[in-house]
């Protein structure tokens, strides 16, 4: 994962670190992981949420099925049917991200 955040300039990096903190904070029990190229968070060899660094922005994947409320808010960060996009240089919506997180844990941790 060092190796992974470090391959990014530093304005990525710090994004990267922040989502990292961020998973660590919502899935203390989760490992870390390299999956499909990019970071994942991983329980019980499931892997529950990754995140990845791009030139211009950075991502979380997958969404997990929301609510409504939840839903409008995540509407201006969502990419695609599966991605949340972070514009570089905007602030990070962390505690909707930690929301995010949680939920993916709830709906993909193994039984």
């Amino acid at each position: 994962m060092d190796d992974y955040i470090q391959s990014f300039p530093s304005d990525v990096q710090v994004v990267l670190e922040t989502l990292r903190a961020l998973a660590r904070k919502a899935l203390p029990d989760a490992d870390e992981a390299i999956s499909y190229g990019i970071a994942a968070y991983r329980i019980d060899g499931a892997d529950i949420v990754y995140f990845a660094g791009w030139q211009r922005h950075t991502s979380l994947y997958p969404i997990p099925v929301v609510g409504e409320d939840l839903d409008q808010e995540l509407k201006p960060y969502r990419s695609g049917r599966g991605t949340l996009r972070f514009r570089l240089g905007e602030p990070l919506p962390t505690a909707l991200i930690e929301a995010v997180i949680e939920l993916l844990a709830q709906q993909r941790r193994p039984a």
